[in-house]
C-alpha cells in the first residue's frame, strides 16, 4: 500500500498503539449514509428495501458522530451510490478536517458531474468500482457501458490531482488469466487495486456465483501466479491478506474491525450481516456476543473471505509477526504447495432469516416519524 506519508504514520501510530493495549478496536469506519443506488448489481442485496427506506439518509452531524463515537483513523463510504447523497462533499470536507482517511466508493456514473465538489489531498481517495474488464464488469453489473464510464472517470480524476484506486469484487466463474489482464491494465495506469471476493448477501438476486472457501483459494492462486506472486501489481490489501487468499493464513474473522454505520443504526455484528441495530457504537461493542459469529461458528459466515472481515486479523497479525509480512513482500505469496489448515464447518449453528424483521421495525419508525412531522405542520399551519 502507498499511502501518503502522513497518512501512513497516523493509521500506523494508532493501530500500533492499540495493538499494544489490547482490547477490541476499528480500524475503518463502514459507512452507508444512504441504500439508494443508480445501479441494480445482482450479487448485492444493498437495495433490495422498501422506497420508505431507500429514500432515507445520514445526515452529517449523523456522519461526524459515527467517526467520533469509534475513533477509527479511516472512513470507507459506500451505499447505494454516495454521490446521490447531496450533502457528500460537506461529509467529505469533516472527515478530512478530522485527520481521517477518507475512501469515496462510486460506480463512477455521477463523478463527473460531481468531481468538482471535490479537493484532491493526501487524506482522500476515489475509489472506482471496477469488477474486471469490460465483459466482466458490465456483467457483473448488469449494465452495458458501464466500463468505459469508470475508465473515463478514472482518467478524469487522475487528471486532476486525485488518488484513485479500484475496489475489484470477484464471483465464481472468473478467469484468473482475464483477472490478471485486468490487473495488468491497472498497473499501466498506475491505479491500485481493493481485491475481494464476493459474499453472498442472502436477499442479492444472483446466488448462484458466490465463491466456496476451496475455490477462492484455488482461483486466487491461479491470479497470483501471473503477477510474480502478486508482486506485479499494486494493492491497497496487505500483504498477508492476499497470502490468506491463496490459502497460506488459517485467519478468523475480525468482524469489529471494520464496523458499519448504515441508515439502520450501528450494524449487528458485521459490515456483511444485518442481524439488529443498535444506535451507538458502544451498544454494538459491548452488546454482541461476538463469539455466535464467523467462519465455524454460523452458517452464513461458511465462506466468507471477505477483506471487511479479514484484513483486521492480517493486520495484527503482521504487528505481532512482522517477519511474516517481510518474508511476503520479498518472495511474493506462495501460489503452490501445501494450504494452511482450515477452520471446521460442521459445528456451526444454522442460518437465521431475520431481514423482514428489522425492514418492519424501520418502517414502523419512519411512519411514526412521519406522523409526528404531519401532526407539527397541522398545529403550526
Amino acid at each position: 500500500m502507498t499511502l501518503p506519508v502522513q497518512v501512513l504514520a497516523r493509521i500506523g501510530g494508532y493501530t500500533v498503539k492499540n495493538h499494544i493495549k489490547g482490547g477490541k478496536y476499528p480500524l475503518v469506519l463502514m459507512l452507508e449514509p444512504l441504500l439508494r443506488c443508480n445501479l441494480a448489481c445482482p450479487g448485492c442485496g444493498k437495495i433490495d428495501y422498501p422506497d420508505a427506506i431507500l429514500n432515507q439518509r445520514l445526515s452529517f452531524e449523523q456522519c461526524m458522530d459515527a467517526i467520533d463515537e469509534c475513533g477509527a483513523p479511516a472512513v470507507s463510504i459506500a451505499g447505494g451510490e454516495p454521490l446521490l447523497h447531496r450533502d457528500m462533499p460537506r461529509i467529505v470536507e469533516g472527515y478530512i478536517a478530522k485527520k481521517k482517511f477518507v475512501i469515496l466508493c462510486t460506480n463512477a456514473l455521477l463523478l463527473k458531474k460531481k468531481i468538482d465538489d471535490y479537493a484532491p489531498s493526501p487524506f482522500f481517495t476515489w475509489s472506482i468500482h471496477l469488477d474486471g474488464d469490460k465483459g466482466m464488469h458490465d456483467h457483473a453489473v448488469d449494465q452495458e457501458g458501464t466500463y468505459e464510464v469508470a475508465i473515463g472517470a478514472i482518467e478524469l480524476a487522475k487528471a486532476k490531482g486525485f488518488r484513485v484506486q479500484v475496489n475489484c469484487t470477484v464471483f465464481d466463474g472468473a478467469d484468473p488469466a482475464r483477472l490478471a489482464a485486468f490487473f495488468d491494465e491497472m498497473e499501466k495506469r498506475d491505479v491500485e487495486i481493493t481485491i475481494s471476493p464476493g459474499y453472498a448477501y442472502e436477499r442479492a438476486p444472483d446466488q448462484e456465483h458466490f465463491l466456496t472457501r476451496e475455490r477462492t483459494k484455488n482461483f486466487f492462486r491461479d491470479v497470483f501466479r501471473k503477477g510474480d506472486g502478486g508482486k506485479a501489481w499494486t494493492f491497497t490489501n496487505s500483504p498477508l491478506f492476499l497470502d490468506f487468499l491463496a490459502g497460506n493464513q488459517t485467519y478468523a474473522c475480525t468482524p469489529w474491525s471494520m464496523p458499519l454505520r448504515t441508515v439502520f443504526g450501528w450494524q449487528k455484528p458485521c459490515y456483511l450481516i444485518g442481524e439488529g441495530y443498535v444506535q451507538t457504537f458502544a451498544e454494538l461493542m459491548e452488546g454482541t456476543d461476538w463469539d455466535q459469529f464467523g467462519v465455524g461458528k454460523y452458517e452464513k459466515c461458511a465462506d466468507c473471505m471477505v477483506h471487511c472481515g479479514f484484513e483486521g486479523t492480517a493486520a495484527s497479525d503482521a504487528i505481532a509477526r512482522p517477519w511474516k509480512l517481510a518474508k511476503i513482500a520479498l518472495q511474493g505469496i506462495r501460489t503452490d504447495g501445501r494450504m494452511a489448515p482450515d477452520i471446521d464447518l460442521s459445528q456451526a449453528r444454522p442460518a437465521q432469516d431475520v431481514f423482514s424483521s428489522h425492514v418492519e421495525r424501520e418502517l414502523a419508525i419512519i411512519r411514526q416519524e412521519q406522523g409526528d412531522a404531519s401532526k407539527h405542520v397541522k398545529r403550526t399551519a
